[in-house]
């Protein structure tokens, strides 16, 4: 009797791997000029059977697109324990993004750059993410912010352009910090920490920083 044949690969996993090359190859060489000959060589399957699986070359970057983000905003849901203090909050949730930009610089270029100067839905799908990673600072900025000031009907407006900052700042940070020798995860929290947290940490103790009054 002949060699028993081996099990096919389920397709969630050989998906899987198609992903994980074309988020490399986009991150390295960019939507324009990366090739599906490329992407199906580096996952080792053949280019008929990445049309198959996911149908295009737009088809297989919006999938990149959705699945680093996805992984991106669970990485700063999950790193944050909202029984903490608010720095530390602050600290843990910063510290989270980070090590997840660190650690997947391919997914980062794709979500960061990529993906917003290659089409309007492309770009939609970046934003809808940013506007979760926003919302849940937000959240977490005000709900601090009301127990500090032991009012609990603070309005969100108030906290709502400071998230949306320190949003465009990390992000900002996340692509120097990956660009740059010697600068890791950990530096580049404390780098923003240093840069937000006294404006914060002062909101919280209830000395905003006052406009000047405007001379007549």
């Amino acid at each position: 009797m002949g060699a028993l044949k081996s099990k096919r690969m389920p397709r969630a996993v050989r998906e899987q791997q198609m992903l994980d090359a074309a988020v490399e190859i986009f991150g390295r060489r960019g939507y324009m000029a990366a090739s599906m000959d490329e992407i199906a060589e580096l996952a080792g399957v053949s280019k008929p059977l990445v049309y198959l699986y996911l149908n295009s070359k737009e088809d297989l970057f919006t999938a990149c697109i959705r699945r680093e983000a996805a992984a991106l905003t669970a990485a700063v849901r999950g790193g944050v324990g909202t029984e903490l203090p608010a720095d530390r909050q602050l600290w843990d949730g910063l510290l989270a993004f980070f090590t997840h930009t660190a650690g997947n610089p391919h997914g980062w270029s794709v979500l960061h750059l990529q993906a917003r100067i290659h089409g309007e839905a492309f770009a939609a799908e970046v934003a809808a993410m940013r506007e979760e990673i926003v919302a849940f600072v937000t959240h977490l900025i005000l709900v601090a912010a009301r127990e500090a000031h032991r009012d609990p009907e603070m309005p969100e407006r108030e906290v709502a352009g400071l998230a949306e900052a320190l949003v465009g700042a990390a992000e900002s940070l996340a692509a120097w910090a990956n660009t740059t020798p010697d600068v890791g995860a950990r530096q580049a929290t404390v780098t923003l920490m240093n840069f937000a947290w006294a404006g914060l940490g002062n909101l919280m103790e209830g000395r905003p920083w006052q406009a000047p009054v405007a001379v007549q």
